[in-house]
């Protein structure tokens, strides 16, 4: 018999797009330096400003951005409200938060913000968030493809939770249900490898994004799946998890 080689071809496509950029500041040479320096180092990106937080929350609604750089002390709205808000649109922006207030940083850890610059040290600081912005959007962009019951089928990465192995097949656990196919982790680990899945077990790779909690002997992931840590792969499992969770955390 031929094998079934199509059934084990997996691949990760991207999609690019031009971003769209929001900023809101209501100190206008602030709001004016942010988007300026912004435009120099995203020069593909579309930059728009606003100066109240209810004409940012107007446009949001209609037209939603890829990141939102939103300064906490806007008079009309602060940016703890409007981030509150942003939990209720279907397409919610990565939030970067600008303060001069490094204080409010803890606080702000409630509404998940991708990232928080302090005004004093943006120069220094708004290099390494864009391009940690890109990635992220890239990622979020990138589709895993397989094949199942003879048809082409495509998850955004970020759709994905795990992979489990299943003898000479793999079960897929995704954010929209489960997908059974022909495939290896090995195989899969080789095309997701570089997108942020970690090898945990000899039979489960993850979406580190997708990671709740990390224990000594096993994950807990954000659908409160509970998954070995496998003695081959746990130190470094563990150590790359933890890395990025503290990124997450800066």
């Amino acid at each position: 018999r031929r094998p079934h080689h199509r059934q084990r071809i997996l691949c990760v496509r991207e999609v690019f797009e031009k971003m769209l950029i929001y900023v809101c500041d209501d100190e206008v040479q602030i709001l004016n330096m942010i988007s300026a320096t912004i435009r120099g180092c995203l020069p593909e990106g579309t930059v728009e400003v606003f100066h109240t937080g209810g004409a940012l929350m107007r446009t949001l609604a209609e037209r939603p951005c890829d990141i939102l750089f939103l300064d906490i002390d806007i008079p009309d709205r602060t940016g703890m409200e409007i981030a509150y808000w942003l939990n209720s649109l279907d397409h919610k922006p990565l939030l970067v938060f600008v303060t001069n207030h490094d204080e409010l940083v803890y606080e702000s850890f409630q509404y998940h913000p991708f990232g928080f610059i302090r005004k004093k040290y943006f120069d220094a600081e708004i290099k390494k968030i864009l391009e940690d912005c890109r990635k992220e959007l890239n990622f979020q962009k990138k589709h895993f493809c397989f094949r199942m019951n003879g048809q082409e089928t495509a998850l955004l990465l970020s759709e994905i939770l795990y992979l489990e192995a299943d003898g000479n097949y793999i079960r897929l656990c995704g954010t929209s249900g489960q997908y059974h196919f022909r495939s290896t982790i090995l195989a899969a680990e080789k095309q997701l490898g570089a997108d942020g899945f970690i090898r945990i077990h000899k039979g489960f790779l993850v979406n580190r994004s997708a990671v709740r909690m990390v224990g000594s002997q096993e994950l807990e992931m954000v659908n409160h799946d509970k998954l070995p840590l496998g003695e081959k792969y746990a130190d470094t499992a563990r150590r790359e998890i933890l890395q990025y969770m503290r990124t997450l955390m800066r």
